[in-house]
């Protein structure tokens, strides 16, 4: 597909000799004897990161069992009419393309522009070009497909955007995220900052990027989330969507990235616009977005980060989904 895009120049993100790593302690090196073969591997073909992802992907799911538990059970809730085998086969390749892009993590950190145009493609990407220039703010809605790390930096590449982030507990691959994610302008905020400087940037114009649907867990507040139907059953949702473009007077703009077969790179999709959105109903708001997000996952049920309790925070009375083991087991 022609890319439309003209490419606007930022500074430099950091460099990776640049970069201040909080610690060197034992407890981080193996993160960073993980960081050269990254590199190595950022400089390789996509199809050979495929295939090497496909071969450890099989092995991380042998040897993975509360996650490959996690991710049976999730699959059988959300498409109960498939068999044993077709969950097993979606949860397999739901590891392998997990493991195909950690594996080309480096080629967002530190490819260059012209190879991050070769190996992305956009698809109905005239509904991100109608929002940019339909004079209102914009949120980019990025549900959890396995390849969302690569689909902001590209669209960071190709216009000014802000995205929220949450700090991770390696600081090692914590900074290197950071400096991939911003090294083509992005703006970066931490998720537990104050949003007052994420709602700035948006009454700018500046487009968010943003990341809804993992469980609140402990961070469970009924006043920033809601239950709403996801698949048929109750899931804890945050209700932040709704309130950001609210606030800011923002269209929302469904998008999701896929990891392409056989190694022939990435797509970014879109969607159309939410419809009436924010309704201000919380509820109803928070169901608008997870029918939206059901759609791409109909889509592509195996690139769908599944190895997450998506359904683990739930009413009272309700039962817990993952007490027993999964039937594809």
């Amino acid at each position: 597909m022609t890319k439309t895009f003209a490419v606007r120049t930022y500074p430099r993100g950091p460099s990776f000799e640049r970069m201040k790593f909080t610690t060197l302690r034992p407890k981080y090196w193996n993160a960073w004897l993980l960081v050269p073969f990254l590199w190595l591997l950022s400089l390789f073909p996509m199809s050979m990161i495929y295939g090497l992802g496909t071969a450890l992907g099989d092995f991380f799911y042998r040897i993975a069992p509360s996650r490959r538990k996690i991710a049976l059970r999730n699959l059988e809730l959300c498409f109960p009419e498939r068999s044993p085998q077709e969950i097993q086969m979606l949860a397999k390749e739901t590891f392998r393309n997990i493991t195909r892009v950690t594996l080309s993590s480096g080629i967002g950190w530190w490819a260059g522009r012209d190879r991050l145009t070769r190996l992305v493609q956009l698809k109905h990407s005239a509904h991100y070009e109608r929002a940019l220039k339909s004079g209102r703010n914009l949120i980019v809605l990025a549900p959890h497909f396995v390849a969302l790390e690569i689909g902001g930096i590209y669209l960071s590449m190709t216009s000014p955007i802000a995205s929220i982030y949450q700090r991770s507990r390696n600081p090692v691959f914590d900074q290197l995220t950071l400096a991939g994610r911003s090294r083509f302008g992005a703006i970066l905020v931490e998720r537990k900052s104050d949003a007052r400087r994420l709602i700035r940037e948006m009454k700018k114009g500046t487009p968010l990027y943003y990341l809804p649907d993992q469980d609140p867990g402990i961070q469970w507040d009924p006043r920033r989330a809601v239950f709403a139907p996801f698949f048929g059953l109750q899931a804890a949702t945050w209700a932040t969507l709704a309130r950001l473009a609210s606030l800011t007077n923002a269209l929302v703009l469904p998008c999701a990235t896929k990891i392409l077969s056989a190694g022939q790179g990435f797509e970014v999709i879109f969607g159309p616009p939410l419809e009436n959105f924010p309704s201000g109903d919380p509820v109803l708001d928070a169901t608008c977005m997870n029918r939206a997000i059901e759609v791409f996952v109909r889509d592509m049920p195996d690139q769908y980060f599944w190895a997450h309790r998506r359904f683990k925070t739930q009413p009272p009375g309700s039962p817990d989904y993952y007490a027993q083991p999964p039937v594809a087991s």
